[in-house]
């Protein structure tokens, strides 16, 4: 599954860096696939939050394939970063997500 950012985020952007797929925006910032991917679609998206730092779950992956646990969790000073329930993927599915988004 992906991660989700809670309304716990203090906004430090300790996670922001630390994600492999760029899939950790800041609040009110637009996201787009091509961030940090090989993909070429670079069309605006909607920000997911206007609050805090919010990870694009089209673009998470877990870190699978990177590291052996997801980055944004474990760099987290108020551990608000979570699994996210409503987008529950199997590892299969995350290896191909990771594989789609870097052209693998």
């Amino acid at each position: 599954m992906a991660i989700k950012i809670t309304e716990d985020c203090i906004n430090c952007e300790a996670c922001e860096p630390e994600c492999p797929n760029n899939a950790i925006y800041p609040p009110e910032e637009s996201w787009r696939f091509s961030d940090g991917t090989k993909l070429q679609d670079s069309e605006e998206r909607e920000p997911i939050s206007f609050e805090a730092f919010y990870i694009a779950t089209d673009k998470c992956t877990e870190c699978v394939g990177f590291h052996d646990e997801p980055q944004c969790a474990a760099v987290c000073p108020v551990d608000c970063c979570l699994p996210d329930e409503n987008n529950v993927e199997t590892e299969d599915e995350l290896y191909a997500k990771k594989a789609y988004l870097h052209d693998e």
